[in-house]
């Protein structure tokens, strides 16, 4: 299997990739995707895809910012890998573009969110290097809101 990672920066490209998306978000429409897509592009969002031929087998979405506390990072976001090419690789490829890229960019570190019940995360995250460092404290005000 011949894979290609790439980094995807243009709307229209990441629109392409809306049914990859929707394996994380069943009910997530286009319409919405696009428009959130149009407000993260503007703050460094790009995203990170592995390609065998044409078809996307994994995906993250990607950011650069700056804190105080820890100068530039860069944070992972949504990252999928297709259910039929999970346990492949895959997600190897994308974990290693994105510390090459967050190298390159200078980043003191590498940052990214995982649910607390999924361990099968958990797992893959530490096994890549990554530790919890903290808690994520969220306060829900429009659970309809989520995708």
């Amino acid at each position: 299997m011949a894979l290609k990672t790439i980094e995807i920066t243009t709307i229209d490209e990441m629109l392409a990739q809306f049914e990859m998306m929707k394996h994380l978000y069943p009910n997530f429409t286009l319409e919405k995707y696009e428009s959130y897509l149009k407000e993260m592009i503007p703050h460094n969002y790009t995203q990170i895809a592995v390609f065998e031929n044409e078809e996307c087998l994994g995906l993250t979405g990607c950011w650069s910012g700056t804190k105080l506390w820890s100068g530039k990072y860069l944070e992972v976001d949504n990252f999928i890998v297709h259910p039929e090419h999970r346990s492949k690789g895959v997600g190897k490829l994308l974990t290693d573009f994105v510390n090459q890229k967050a190298t390159d960019l200078g980043c003191t570190m590498i940052v990214l969110d995982a649910f607390t019940g999924n361990f099968t995360a958990h797992r893959f995250y530490y096994n890549q290097g990554y530790n919890p460092r903290g808690f994520h404290f969220i306060k829900m005000l429009n659970e309809e809101g989520l995708s």
